[in-house]
């Protein structure tokens, strides 16, 4: 079979640029370390044909989209509580377990919501 067209050249180089330019995003995409390196992307070029009326010319438009993977879930912990006026409110969870202290990462005692119950740099000098 003979070659038609040459797909490197074809709408002035712009089937390849486009197809290019997407291929990038996928390549950015999958180095994302918050995305899922196994799961598949797709790159999708499309090339539309019309003929006039005469059938002697053919209208081409050509568009490339990919399909990329999200970033990965990022979990959380909310701890639930009434405020002074008993409205509900909440706070994210920073300790691992409502009620317990832990040190942050400064080295300072912080309360199950991250407030500095002791600040060891304060309390040195």
């Amino acid at each position: 079979m003979s070659k038609i067209i040459d797909l490197n050249t074809f709408a002035e180089g712009a089937l390849s640029e486009r197809f290019n330019q997407e291929l990038q995003k996928i390549l950015e995409n999958i180095a994302d370390p918050n995305t899922d390196a196994t799961k598949a992307r797709k790159l999708t070029v499309t090339v539309t044909l019309n003929a006039d009326e005469k059938r002697d010319v053919i209208f081409t438009k050509v568009v490339a989209k990919s399909t990329f993977v999200p970033s990965k879930q990022i979990e959380s912990k909310l701890i639930m509580d009434l405020d002074s006026k008993g409205k509900v409110t909440g706070a994210e969870l920073k300790s691992g377990i409502k009620g317990q202290t832990y040190m942050d990462e400064q080295g300072d005692i912080a309360d199950d919501q991250g407030h500095k119950i002791i600040n060891l740099k304060q309390q040195s000098n």
